[in-house]
């Protein structure tokens, strides 16, 4: 999308079911989990460059054994980073003690990361923090092999501040005000209730506290753990776990916002947040692959069985749709298709902004994330001309000639790859006049290729702020002295904060906003804005149950065009020439297009949980306040 915003995170949980032995026989090598994991990092690459981290645990070690191997990176290049680090350490141990190198138990026993339970975290921070403190996993520490705990996910909680007080209320002293602690405070507090019951279980039957100790891991019942811990949040996540004695979790919230797939042979479990990315790492067939329902944990055991229990009562299931439209990688067997339909179901939209003149008219698109839905939209492009032309030989069929003939057919839809990022172009200085300048150049444009009588139709993946659009891309495309300038987005209108993931938080942001905000001014309907504003401030103070998004009156009296015509007339600028027209996809048509994901909250305003209307009405108060904050 040509106005980048915070990608999901991803996470990668890998168990191995076999003796390291059996890997080592198999696959040549001891540190195959080492090598898949950095597999299943590196393919969501495109869910996190924020930060990246890793965590292993080894089974059954004896004590004053060391058993849990951190490592975490906020680098640039953080994965490779993460990687880089753990090959060192285990060189280096190699190297100091090459006995080491053909003995697997030796190699368990001394050599950090290796082991049998493995968690990777890839992230793009919401709250723009990426201090090393903020990357995944999470450790909370403890003596007692059992209550050691990992955590790392995808989430965002609405109501971190409740959660927080919530852990004071049971004595707790969370160190920081953030959903990740939060959260991990929270499920650590049931955990370590858990094991004390379990310990006194113990106590009656006559164990000792040492025979107590693999009792307790065997009898950790960690759906009811999940089950406390889990009371009152309100938010989208997928979270992994790691208990310090080998058992694991992955869990999803009941409306299924967040993704997460999952895998089981006899040697392996492995979950990741997209579906391709554990066929590739492990040349698997589509079908092979599990989603996690909405509502349930993937619960793995010490002892390796796997279950799928339900936590949390599923809701509705509202699967967020950017994940379809721009988040997942497009290699995903269903995502691609989708993604086609999306540029399909745009064409007529196109055709009416032309007047089908798609002689006249070049394709193209920005950026390379758009190619796929430009496929689809150039197909249903083609499938119009050549029922144009099925058309003209039908009603003219008796004069035509064989060079006429030959003339139509070889009309074609004209496609051109016209701008592309100059990937070293850095934007350095702060200075705005300056910097517009710099921003107007971080593409290069393809000349000669439009000519003045030509439509350039641009498909974009969606239209966020247009802050990219009016600085760079419209001046860029009006170089090449085109008639019309069509920007075209496969997503609707994007007019609410999302509070689950994405780093849209501010109203004031969503270029839709400000043009809604336009058009109230001008018709000299902006009393509308006071009256939102009082009904928000009124539902201070209840119950989420109770809140109703009334930011949805804002949009009410304008019909979508009417909307992204003036988007269309805001980007715009007296020094381009060509006619600047915008579309937008309907919500009924990405619905028709991904019918799995039909979370599409960011559009309509139709929150899956009742936090998210706390968040909008809260965003849209800081809005008329001016209070320039978070709204959750």
């Amino acid at each position: 999308m040509s106005d980048s915003i915070k990608h999901e995170c991803g996470i990668a949980l890998l168990r191995l079911k076999k003796p390291l032995e059996f890997y080592k026989e198999k696959y040549g090598t001891a540190f195959y989990a080492i090598q898949k994991m950095y597999l299943l990092m590196e393919k969501q690459h495109n869910r996190g460059q924020d930060g990246a981290g890793f965590a292993s645990i080894k089974l059954d070690v004896e004590p004053g054994e060391r058993y849990i191997s951190r490592v975490r990176s906020n680098d640039q290049h953080a994965i490779q980073d993460v990687f880089t680090q753990i090959n060192g350490r285990i060189s280096e141990e190699l190297k100091e003690h090459p006995e080491y190198a053909n003995d697997i138990a030796l190699q368990k026993k001394h050599l950090p990361y290796v082991g049998e339970l493995f968690l990777g975290h890839v992230r793009y921070g919401t709250f723009g923090k990426n201090s090393i403190e903020s990357v995944h996993p999470f450790l909370r520490q403890n003596n007692w092999m059992h209550r050691n705990l990992i955590v790392a996910g995808n989430f965002n909680m609405t109501n971190v501040n409740e959660l927080f007080n919530s852990l004071v209320e049971l004595g707790q002293h969370p160190k920081e005000l953030a959903d990740t602690v939060t959260v991990m405070e929270k499920i650590g507090h049931f955990l370590d209730d858990e094991v004390t019951d379990l310990y006194f279980q113990c106590k009656n039957e006559g164990l000792s506290k040492r025979e107590a100790s693999p009792v307790i891991a065997e009898r950790l019942d960690v759906k009811k753990i999940l089950k406390r811990a889990s009371k009152g949040w309100d938010g989208g996540y997928a979270m992994a776990g790691l208990f310090g004695h080998g058992d694991a979790f992955v869990f999803r919230d009941p409306a299924g916002i967040r993704p997460a797939y999952f895998y089981e042979d006899d040697e392996i479990v492995v979950v990741a947040s997209e579906r391709p990315v554990i066929q590739t790492a492990f040349n698997l067939d589509f079908e092979q692959i599990k989603e996690l329902q909405p509502g349930h944990a993937l619960i793995i055991k010490k002892n390796g069985t796997v279950t799928e229990e339900e936590i949390i009562t599923p809701v509705a299931k509202k699967a967020c749709s950017f994940e379809r439209i721009y988040f997942s990688r497009g290699s995903d067997a269903e995502i691609y298709q989708e993604r086609k339909m999306l540029g399909r179901l745009i064409l007529p939209a196109v055709l009416e902004a032309i007047d089908s003149d798609t002689d006249n008219t070049v394709f193209s698109y920005i950026p390379n994330t758009a190619e796929t839905s430009f496929y689809g939209l150039v197909e249903a492009a083609q499938d119009f001309l050549n029922q144009r032309k099925n058309n003209y030989i039908l009603k003219n069929r008796n004069k035509l000639t064989k060079e006429s003939l030959q003339e139509l057919l070889e009309v074609k839809i004209r496609t051109e790859k016209v701008a592309i990022k100059d990937a070293k172009l850095r934007t350095f200085i702060t200075e705005d006049s300056s910097r517009d300048d710099l921003v107007a150049h971080v593409y290069d444009v393809t000349y000669g290729v439009i000519k003045p009588e030509d439509n350039l139709v641009i498909i974009d993946d969606s239209i966020v702020r247009g802050t990219t659009l009016k600085m760079s891309i419209i001046k860029m495309m009006d170089r090449l002295k085109p008639k019309s300038i069509v920007i075209v987005s496969s997503a609707p209108q994007i007019r609410y904060p999302d509070c689950y993931g994405i780093d849209m938080a501010k109203l004031e942001g969503l270029v839709a906003f400000k043009a809604t905000l336009a058009l109230l001014k001008e018709r000299d309907m902006f009393h509308i804005v006071d009256e939102v504003y009082k009904k928000c401030k009124s539902q201070e103070g209840l119950q989420d149950s109770e809140v109703v998004n009334f930011v949805t009156e804002i949009y009410a009296p304008f019909e979508p065009q009417e909307i992204s015509d003036k988007i269309a007339e805001m980007l715009g600028s007296p020094e381009v020439n060509a006619k600047i027209k915008i579309i937008f996809q309907t919500v009924e048509n990405l619905h028709v297009a991904c019918p799995k994901n039909l979370g599409d909250w960011y559009f309509t305003g139709d929150y899956p949980t009742p936090g998210g209307n706390r968040v909008v009405n809260r965003a849209f108060i800081n809005f008329y306040e001016g209070n320039d904050a978070r709204a959750y």
